[in-house]
């Protein structure tokens, strides 16, 4: 232990721990805003390339497979249906991000951010459908014969990378928790500002309600995620899409805005300080990162619990998750808050309530806050009830059940915690530790490109194209029956 002696010493540690910060918070601006969007954005394209652009050439397809069977009964194996794996991977992303996210990359790097946003999710489309293709085929039973997968089982069968699937899973068990009690304390203070509830009341609502849905295991989260998650995201849709259309003769100036800022810097005004081309990259590419979860292979997750016949058929949700979080939610944020002129009229310092103030203009401010509020908390209960399920199956991979259980404690403690805006000096980690999770995905996917592509075209020319006859067994089926 330091045994500080006088103020002075104090004083030299506090400005420690500041140049700490500092050179953390340069070490991950420089991550985000070179290497990893180089790597994203690049293999993205490569997946894509190697799919034969299918996310593109099959989108009909895509969505006649995954909204157009929603209430049709499955029986292949699984422990949930594909809708609701597909409900609770788009929990873990439907939320703060889409909803105050997408103000603050605005803010940060000005409307080009929400071009680069775009991009992400386009090419991140092939990214997700790889994942969920892999997770799903190397998938296997745990000890209570519950259907478990991820890149953590992919990377080591697949590839032999034990160690490598080990880092990732530690590295994501660890991440999760200052991501749960940034998610925590985001709804927290929002509620604490519309509605003046106290934030230990706010946190302590939080930890019960999550509790009960996590300690009933992936089949109660999948429940309570397949009947939340779509009505909240419609009702935002429908709030969002109301402002939009009342400020609709905006619309022409926004886009020009968004497509000329998302090459060249913009100015300052208002409220907005101005953005460089590289801030406009960064944000853009990192909260659209955070938003789908492109690359760091999180959905696969849950998709690996879900009862399908073909890797590729429940893959096909990826690509249509992406789309929905990203290319449509994060749009209509962005455009909210862009029509409205709240990015202008709101201090940076202050972008988190940029959708308060935007939805608040065509509602009233009192009505925007509350909505916001009430959105948010629901949404954040769901995402922190996903994402405790994804550290628990890395505690599971990585040490047994019984330390599932010791985790998802550790994740519950950790929201009560974060609402209080209590160890904040961890938080200061999550960009990083983001950044070596997603690496440790990304590359090993990339390695598998040969069977991500024969899979898709085992798929494509079986099921798709009906050539075949129906005795012949597929790629997957016949890997299933050896094994």
């Amino acid at each position: 232990m330091i045994n500080i002696k006088n103020r002075k010493e104090f004083l030299l540690l506090g400005d420690l721990w500041s140049d700490f910060k500092d050179a953390l918070a340069t070490v991950s601006n420089f991550l985000w805003t070179y290497p990893l969007a180089i790597i994203l954005i690049l293999g993205g394209i490569f997946l894509t390339f190697r799919i034969k652009f299918f996310q593109f050439r099959f989108f009909g397809h895509v969505l006649h497979q995954t909204v157009g069977q929603i209430f049709k009964k499955n029986k292949q194996k699984g422990s949930i249906t594909p809708f609701q794996a597909f409900t609770s991977a788009l929990a873990s992303t439907a939320g703060a991000t889409n909803i105050v996210g997408v103000p603050v990359a605005i803010s940060l790097g000005g409307p080009g951010a929400l071009f680069w946003m775009w991009v992400v999710a386009l090419i991140g489309m092939a990214t997700k459908y790889s994942e969920i293709l892999l997770g799903v085929k190397y998938r296997e039973k745990n000890e209570k014969n519950v259907w478990v997968g991820g890149p953590q089982y992919y990377i080591k069968k697949a590839l032999g990378w034990k160690w490598v699937s080990t880092a990732f899973a530690f590295l994501l068990m660890i991440e999760l928790i200052p991501s749960v009690m940034v998610q925590s304390n985001s709804i927290a203070t929002q509620t604490e500002g519309a509605f003046g509830w106290p934030v230990e009341v706010t946190g302590a609502i939080m930890c019960v309600a999550i509790a009960l849905v996590v300690f009933g295991g992936i089949q109660r989260i999948a429940k309570v995620t397949d009947k939340m998650v779509p009505g909240m995201v419609l009702v935002y849709l429908a709030v969002c899409f109301y402002v939009i259309f009342a400020n609709i003769g905006e619309i022409p100036s926004v886009f020009a805005l968004i497509f000329q800022h998302a090459f060249t810097p913009v100015s300052a005004t208002g409220g907005f300080a101005g953005a460089a081309v590289a801030q406009a990259l960064r944000w853009g590419i990192a909260r659209g990162l955070y938003s789908n979860e492109a690359g760091l292979g999180t959905a696969s997750i849950a998709h690996s619990a879900a009862q399908t016949d073909h890797p590729s058929r429940q893959a096909l949700w990826g690509i249509f998750s992406v789309f929905v979080d990203t290319i449509l939610i994060c749009t209509v944020s962005g455009l909210v808050v862009l029509v409205t002129g709240a990015w202008t009229e709101v201090d940076g310092s202050d972008a988190s309530n940029m959708i308060n103030v935007a939805i608040g203009s065509e509602f009233g401010d009192a009505f925007g806050g509350s909505f916001i509020s009430v959105f948010l908390l629901f949404f954040v209960i769901t995402t922190i009830g996903i994402l405790v399920f994804y550290g628990e199956k890395q505690a599971e991979y990585l040490y047994g059940l019984k330390a599932a259980k010791g985790m998802r404690i550790v994740y519950i403690l950790a929201v009560f915690v974060g609402a209080l805006g209590g160890l904040q000096f961890v938080w200061q980690f999550l960009d990083l530790l983001l950044a070596l999770v997603l690496l440790a995905n990304i590359i090993p996917l990339l390695f598998l490109h040969k069977e991500i592509a024969a899979l898709t075209d085992d798929y494509v020319n079986r099921v798709y194209k009906k050539k075949t006859s129906k005795r012949n067994i597929s790629l997957f089926e016949e890997e299933e029956d050896a094994s």
